[in-house]
């Protein structure tokens, strides 16, 4: 979701630097701001968004958790954090925490694509489902909402339509690796489920 915050141009700075990759110099940088603020709690998500990116989680929840002490309202640090616990596959604390951002700033895609899809892998399928269609809706080119449906229909043997969203995907981003196996699944798939008809 990237930063909401304008008033430290070392935020700013810190959000540049983790579109480039350069995490580790992101991460570096809002230490420094903590160094002199304890209290912003913007610096906590950046260096939590960075290490997220790094696949670092715990040191991510550690980040997140501090500027929800802050401020337990911020959209998103309740986001990035929920992002960690699906992540780790901790559903529930995950579809929590992502149904409080949604609250908070309602009708965003990538946070109803996560919500979605941890829905999804916790206890409401149908309902993970409905909410990734939803986030689609909103950002009908995102190769993310995109895939990460498809796998759910995949899962839900709707192979049609996991066939259409891959494929989708790979008109927007021709080298996307995940879409590319998944499209080869349903095609596998297809092709099992017509040879047992065949036998019926």
């Amino acid at each position: 979701m990237g930063s909401t915050d304008t008033q430290n141009p070392l935020i700013e700075e810190a959000d540049k630097m983790k579109n480039e990759g350069k995490h580790v110099e992101a991460i570096n940088l809002c230490e420094r701001i903590l160094s002199t603020d304890l209290t912003c709690r913007e610096a906590y998500e950046e260096i939590g968004d960075n290490y997220l990116s790094l696949r670092q989680y715990e040191k991510a929840e550690k980040a997140l958790s501090h500027a929800l002490k802050i401020d337990k309202n911020s959209a998103n640090a309740n986001y990035l954090l929920g992002f960690v616990f699906s992540c780790t596959g901790k559903w529930d604390q995950s579809v929590e925490l992502l149904e409080k951002a949604d609250v908070l700033y309602p009708n965003h895609p990538e946070i109803l694509r996560c919500l979605g899809w941890s829905m999804y892998h916790d206890t409401e399928r149908k309902r993970g489902v409905i909410l990734l269609e939803r986030a689609l809706f909103l950002a009908p080119h995102d190769p993310l909402i995109l895939n990460d449906l498809g796998v759910c229909y995949l899962n839900e043997k709707n192979f049609d339509r996991a066939g259409v969203l891959f494929k989708k995907t790979l008109q927007i981003e021709p080298g996307n690796q995940k879409a590319k196996e998944c499209l080869n699944a349903v095609k596998f798939f297809q092709r099992e489920f017509d040879k047992l008809r065949e036998k019926k």
